[in-house]
């Protein structure tokens, strides 16, 4: 059977590109069906000419392995590694002497963020050296009672009070020195010294020399941004089922075209009442400083177990033939059988393939819909000879 046929097509994306048969063109020239019991619609072979093949653009691709798993989109944000960040603020109420780093400065664990100058801390300082004196006086005393009082020169009551005046001017030292410590690093007398407690970059900075600041606000956030945490929110019904050691890859707003692997490090442990979703976090590499906490992604998340695997072939490789589902494999120069297949989950650009192929063989992908219109017409299911 001969048939002449004007043909265009456009090209469909699969899981991997696929090759050109033939890139030439010429005028198409016949297509020869053979029947029988291989298909749906009773054509198991396709046969075209060379010429025809060449303006088919017919192109093949590989049937792969995949992980079967599914998978599911959530809306996520970048956060700081909570585990490497630290906010630092006065300890008292102090001004503003000197501020040493900025937003976007390296820093190593206690190197010096600025200098404050408090009259809090010349006072607190001094009641110390009091307290530290009156304790040496009253150990010396306590120490000459109970000698006298071995020697019977005193009586035991003076040995018994020496003893309770140096055991309180020891507790008044503890509450000075106590007092004395929590402003940290001191520079002389009134002054302060603030100091990251976290090696990474300084994120922001809230303070300009000469300016009060009080204990409740925060001053310098410092954090280790190489790696960050990304948060999405799962809805329930999936992140029951997302395996707590798997990764997901993350796109984000600002890359367009560009994802990121993302592993999962913590799922939570409850519901949030108002959307129904539980929170997970991922761990994000930011090596080369990219992304920025507060970005928004887009994560697709697995489900299930990520070890097992499915068949898959391009969508555009699979047709439906007369009452099921088929590809065409070649089968020679010129020549596609019509191999009927059990067709499963879309699996992200593929087609997971439950029965008839095997990994590794070929199956057409460009110019696939083509030959199936021969097949239907063979079948009995077109209509037209020209």
């Amino acid at each position: 059977m001969r048939r002449h046929l004007a043909l265009v097509f456009l090209g469909a994306t699969a899981c991997r590109g696929g090759a050109d048969l033939d890139h030439d063109h010429a005028a198409p020239e016949a297509v020869e069906l053979a029947s029988g019991s291989g298909s749906s619609a009773g054509v198991s072979l396709v046969r075209i000419e060379p010429e025809m093949l060449r303006d088919l653009r017919v192109t093949i691709d590989k049937v792969t392995l995949h992980a079967a798993g599914e998978r599911v989109s959530a809306v996520g944000e970048v956060h700081v590694n909570e585990d490497a960040y630290a906010e630092v603020a006065t300890p008292v109420a102090a001004r503003v002497a000197k501020v040493l780093a900025k937003p976007g400065d390296v820093v190593a664990i206690g190197q010096a963020l600025a200098e404050l100058r408090s009259p809090d801390l010349g006072q607190a300082r001094a009641e110390a050296d009091a307290a530290r004196a009156h304790l040496g006086v009253a150990t010396q005393a306590a120490e000459r009672k109970r000698g006298l009082a071995a020697d019977h020169l005193v009586p035991d009551r003076e040995r018994i009070e020496a003893d309770a005046a140096a055991t309180e001017a020891e507790a008044a030292y503890k509450v000075a020195t106590s007092a004395l410590r929590k402003y940290g690093a001191a520079d002389g007398d009134t002054g302060i010294v603030l100091r990251s407690p976290v090696a990474g970059t300084v994120i922001d900075r809230d303070l300009v020399v000469g300016q009060l600041v009080e204990p409740s606000k925060t001053l310098f956030k410092v954090g280790d941004l190489s790696t960050l945490w990304l948060v999405a929110h799962v809805f329930e019904r999936d992140a029951v089922r997302v395996p707590s050691a798997g990764t997901a890859t993350a796109s984000f707003a600002a890359l367009p075209g560009k994802t990121r692997e993302a592993r999962i490090q913590w799922i939570g442990r409850e519901v949030d009442p108002t959307s129904r979703t539980i929170a997970i976090r991922f761990d994000v590499d930011n090596a080369d400083g990219v992304l920025r906490p507060g970005m928004t992604a887009s994560v697709s998340v697995p489900l299930g177990d990520a070890a097992d695997q499915a068949l898959c072939v391009p969508t555009a490789a699979v047709q439906r033939i007369g009452g099921g589902w088929a590809v065409f494999v070649p089968a020679g120069v010129g020549q596609f059988a019509v191999r009927p297949i059990g067709r499963g989950r879309d699996l992200g650009g593929g087609v997971e393939v439950m029965s008839g192929l095997r990994a590794g063989e070929d199956v057409v992908v460009g110019g696939a819909f083509l030959l199936k219109a021969e097949a239907d017409k063979a079948g009995g299911g077109g209509a037209g000879e020209d």
